[in-house]
């Protein structure tokens, strides 16, 4: 069922840029953040994912000029922390999910709720474009996620004070790993390394949904996050979210496919070595891919619900491009 309103899509093809963002950010909110019923939760997800394609269709195939507005119109997910990191004395923490999507929101604001916990702020935040996990490190002025591992970070980022840690090990043998420091910044490589294990042929989004909602529903990860918020204000939020590709349409035009494999092989972005002020590096209209110049430097995106047949097979879930489930991601503060 499309969640396309007659009123959003006034508000996407005549609104000005921010006035077209905050609608299509309000809408993948109350689209995403609602409950969804355990029993049926990873058809529930897919059935979500596939009510914005109208709206991924529009955007892609009518208003991508709005990509060149997306990062100064859409409140970045970094430059919150940063924001809560200076606003909050005392103790606080940031728990960054990499690769949490808006997808899984339900299940932090549910379980949160049902556990105890005060709820002082909820929304969607941006990512950095290109949506992957170095560019959002750096803008926490960290040089990548690596160096939080053991405290490493040193003092020379965002989070004046912060003790860091970076890991993959399993939820209770993460709470050992939460000191008593005033304030704590933990990136878990979770879901982002289940969502590339479980990207080949037959897997994706179904098997995500189940194993994302066992893990943010169980008694570990809630002491987990407990013991993050034992005496501190905490934010979890996530570095980029990613796309359900074995949702979209293969691309059928023989000369689109080969340069979509030409640029992006089967990635999502590629660098661009100049930036000559064009939309686009191909002649189509609509494009299949923008040439964007950001923060981060100029890279191409593919643009919107879009695949293509490759040796291999495409990866079912995938990010780093230009669809609103990878570059939306939840910003959730609470407190215990």
């Amino acid at each position: 069922m499309s969640t396309f309103t007659a009123d959003l899509l006034v508000s996407v093809t005549r609104s000005p840029p921010q006035v077209a963002w905050d609608a299509i950010a309000d809408n993948l909110w109350q689209t995403f953040a609602a409950p969804i019923d355990p029993a049926v939760a990873d058809t529930e997800v897919v059935r979500r994912d596939r009510g914005i394609t109208e709206l991924e269709n529009t955007l892609s195939g009518a208003c991508w000029d709005l990509w060149n507005d997306f990062e100064s119109s859409v409140p970045q997910a970094s430059a919150g922390i940063v924001d809560f990191w200076n606003r909050i004395q005392g103790g606080k923490a940031v728990l960054i999910l990499d690769g949490l999507s808006l997808r899984e929101t339900p299940w932090l604001l549910g379980q949160a709720a049902d556990r105890g916990f005060t709820l002082h702020a909820a929304g969607p935040r941006a990512a950095e474009l290109p949506c992957e996990t170095s560019p959002f490190a750096k803008a926490l002025g960290f040089s990548q996620r690596s160096v939080l591992g053991n405290d490493g970070a040193g003092g020379a980022h965002k989070l004046s004070g912060a003790a860091t840690e970076s890991s993959h090990l399993n939820w209770q043998d993460c709470v050992d790993l939460v000191g008593t420091q005033e304030s704590f910044v933990f990136w878990h490589h979770f879901p982002d390394e289940r969502l590339h294990k479980l990207s080949g042929p037959g897997e994706g989004l179904h098997k995500l949904a189940q194993e994302t909602r066992q893990h943010f529903t169980s008694d570990d990860f809630w002491e987990f996050v407990g013991r993050l918020a034992t005496g501190r204000r905490l934010v979890i939020t996530s570095d980029h979210g990613y796309a359900a590709c074995g949702l979209f349409p293969d691309l059928g035009d023989k000369e689109q496919v080969n340069s979509m494999k030409k640029c992006f092989k089967s990635g999502r972005t590629a660098t661009a070595a100049s930036d000559d002020g064009s939309a686009s590096d191909n002649p189509w209209v609509p494009p299949i891919d923008l040439r964007l110049t950001t923060v981060h430097g100029t890279h191409r995106y593919v643009l919107g619900r879009r695949k293509w047949k490759n040796a291999g097979g495409y990866p079912t879930l995938h990010h780093g491009g230009l669809s609103l489930l990878e570059v939306f991601v939840p910003f959730i503060e609470l407190s215990k």
